[in-house]
């Protein structure tokens, strides 16, 4: 029974990224949202804050964030089944679409309608990661700590040309640093 079980949910893994894969243009931050309401809304395999700390391993690790998450979920739910189908399922899709773009994009993409179509995708790509964006924000704690964190880490990269993964390293030392004083202020 357990055995039936585990595949039943390692198939329902693949299943879920699968479709997460398909139905979302722009790449790892325009998916979050979706993995956000298919992971912890839907499948309920995660819980909501859950997925900061998704989002939080799978940006610093090496790798595209939306396979990362994949990985990193599909582990928690069912093992190591569980990130090889959720990983196989959010890569498949875009292999495919790939490999048949490959054999027709140089005939189409002089075509007006196709860079109509390209315009359209950006802008709802963009939509997609402000979403996610604000979901992300509503989630984290906010207090003048968390804002000075915040705004350093976006001139550190946005107006500075940071590494990302030094910023998110710093940030979490800084996190860290910050927590242990605190509560040696509230035991002492």
């Amino acid at each position: 029974m357990q055995k039936r079980e585990n595949r039943d949910q390692t198939l329902e893994l693949f299943r879920t990224f699968f479709k997460i894969g398909a139905f979302t243009f722009g790449g790892g931050y325009a998916m979050i949202e979706l993995i956000k309401q298919e992971t912890v809304f839907e499948h309920h395999w995660i819980s909501e804050e859950d997925i900061l700390d998704v989002v939080a391993i799978a940006e610093s690790t090496p790798g595209p964030i939306a396979i990362n998450s994949a990985t990193f979920i599909g582990y928690k739910v069912a093992g190591i089944r569980g990130s090889l189908a959720a990983t196989a399922g959010v890569v498949l899709p875009s292999f495919v679409i790939i490999y048949v773009i490959s054999f027709v994009l140089k005939q189409f993409e002089q075509l007006l309608a196709v860079r109509y179509a390209f315009f359209g995708i950006r802008a709802a790509v963009l939509a997609l990661i402000l979403q996610a964006l604000l979901s992300m924000y509503r989630a984290c704690p906010k207090g003048k700590m968390e804002y000075l964190v915040m705004a350093a880490a976006f001139l550190a990269v946005a107006v500075f040309d940071g590494n990302v993964l030094i910023v998110i390293v710093c940030a979490a030392c800084i996190g860290l640093a910050y927590t242990h004083l605190v509560r040696r202020k509230e035991q002492a």
